[in-house]
């Protein structure tokens, strides 16, 4: 090897030797897996305790990977597995040592323990695996890290990430499975309980809209609601007043453990996939301000308005209410994203606007009803893994035009088939002023006088149209809208008002 030419002025460089790199083995347990394997094999019932969440690749020895598939397909084909019945399937295997395989098999029969221990053995294994699983996905975001494209945005790595490590997390779980029926009687009681304690005695979010509350007892957890209209029907308005009604009365109580426990409304995140955070902004402040939004935007606004604007920007400041105003995001980004808020934050209701603008996964080659089927089946999981409503808006197809009387039904839904499936409640906004406002007669007609005269009637007022709810009635609700400021709110009864002098 030639020498190292020193330079001038500078010391010679010194080359340390190279060391032997050290590696780590993977965390596993073959003595759990030799226990429970010969606990398998000396009483078939210890499969039972673990087959729910116990899979072949869960075992990190290839040998007891290929003797437990074996095994479970045996036991579940109804036959008895034992060291003779596994001989058949597994004596072509051949073992370091000289040892044979029916001699491996008889060995772990003959040392295994009794079967009461067989589900620890099986959540040990399970836990070690997840533990290798972790590893190579840390070894995979480090190397990705390191050889990224130039193009490759790190906000795509984190969420392939945090996919990865969710589908690890719910992989094999053995939280799951039957309960006591006693058990769903005491979560009904609580709840039913909850329901009296909590402000107009409902079981789910109060909306803030009374009519609309007492027709569905509130946004109930775990629900998929879609809320769906024709353009400039209030889609998104209504979704806004709802969402904010929510956040703003967002009271809880602190647990012994530190956690907040929600006592009434609720922590709001809302996926603007159609408006920017600023646009929502706008038109929040406009609905509780008063303030018309077209008059905020222009500046043409006087200094009484600008006071109303400032005193409602500053009870908003420390309401719940989180926006993320990303276009044209996945559902599966959406799903890491709700599940990373809840974590962080506290989730009480998710609200997306709108559905159409959701993409499927990427690798997928089907068509746009399949897409949509993959993305409302993914909202209806989600909403039941964070265990909190989604109101889920959506478009309505053009038919609705094309018919005399313009008020949507579950048919109008755009790729109707798995909106209406995987839904709990759909409602329909619709108001019948903003057709009537399109058709005006010709002025000094009788037609202009009977058109007036609808108009009057139909000014202000707008329809929720339940059209399918899962676990109650379905009818129509009357709600007051103000255009204005595209605010909801509920509407005087002339019944309930009262009596004129």
């Amino acid at each position: 090897m030639p020498a190292i030419e020193q330079l001038p002025g500078r010391r010679p460089l010194q080359v340390a030797p190279l060391e032997a790199p050290s590696y780590r083995t993977p965390p596993h347990n073959i003595e759990a897996e030799q226990a429970l394997l010969g606990a398998i094999l000396v009483n078939n019932d210890a499969f039972d305790r673990v087959s729910d969440f116990l899979q072949p690749a869960h075992f990190s020895e290839e040998l007891h990977r290929r003797i437990f598939e074996v095994t479970a397909q045996i036991i579940r084909a109804g036959r008895i597995a034992t060291v003779v019945t596994l001989k058949t399937h597994l004596g072509d295997i051949e073992l370091p040592g000289g040892v044979t395989m029916p001699a491996y098999l008889a060995r772990l029969a003959a040392e295994a323990t009794t079967i009461i221990n067989a589900e620890d053995y099986g959540r040990t294994i399970h836990d070690l695996a997840v533990r290798r699983e972790l590893i190579v996905i840390g070894e995979d975001i480090v190397n990705t890290a390191y050889d990224s494209p130039v193009d490759a945005a790190p906000r795509a790595q984190i969420e392939e990430a945090e996919r990865k490590l969710y589908a690890v997390a719910e992989t094999g779980r053995y939280d799951g499975g039957f309960q006591r029926f006693s058990d769903a009687l005491t979560v009904a009681i609580d709840m039913a309980s909850s329901a009296y304690q909590r402000d107009g005695h409902l079981s789910g979010t109060a909306t803030g809209l009374v009519d609309l509350d007492e027709k569905m007892g509130g946004l109930q957890r775990s629900d998929l609601v879609i809320l769906a209209g024709r353009p400039g029907m209030g889609k998104t308005a209504l979704a806004t007043n709802i969402a904010f009604n929510i956040a703003k009365a967002y009271e809880f109580e602190e647990q012994p453990d530190g956690s907040h426990k929600t006592v009434n409304g609720g922590i709001v995140g809302f996926f603007s996939l159609e408006m920017s955070a600023e646009q929502l902004a706008t038109r929040v402040i406009a609905e509780q301000s008063g303030v018309p939004s077209y008059k905020i935007r222009r500046g043409d606004i006087n200094e009484n308005d600008f006071r109303r604007i400032t005193e409602a920007a500053r009870e908003m400041q420390s309401i719940p209410f989180f926006i993320d105003q990303s276009g044209g995001i996945s559902i599966a980004q959406l799903t890491a994203r709700a599940r990373r808020l809840k974590r962080q934050r506290g989730l009480d209701l998710l609200v997306v606007d709108y559905l159409q603008l959701l993409a499927g996964s990427k690798t997928r080659n089907d068509n746009r009803v399949q897409e949509l089927t993959e993305i409302t089946t993914g909202l209806k999981a989600l909403a039941k893994e964070l265990n909190v409503p989604i109101v889920a808006l959506s478009q309505l197809s053009r038919q609705v035009e094309s018919r005399d009387d313009k008020r949507p039904q579950l048919s109008d839904l755009r790729e109707s088939g798995s909106i209406e499936q995987d839904a709990d409640v759909v409602i329909f906004v619709y108001r019948e002023e903003y057709y009537l406002r399109n058709r005006e007669p010709r002025e000094g007609t009788p037609e202009h006088i009977t058109w007036m005269d609808e108009m009057e009637r139909a000014h202000g007022r707008a329809e929720a149209i339940i059209g399918k709810q899962r676990h109650g009635p379905t009818g129509t609700v009357m709600l007051a809208f103000e255009a204005e400021v595209t605010r909801f709110s509920n509407l005087a009864d002339e019944d309930k008002l009262p009596a004129r002098m």
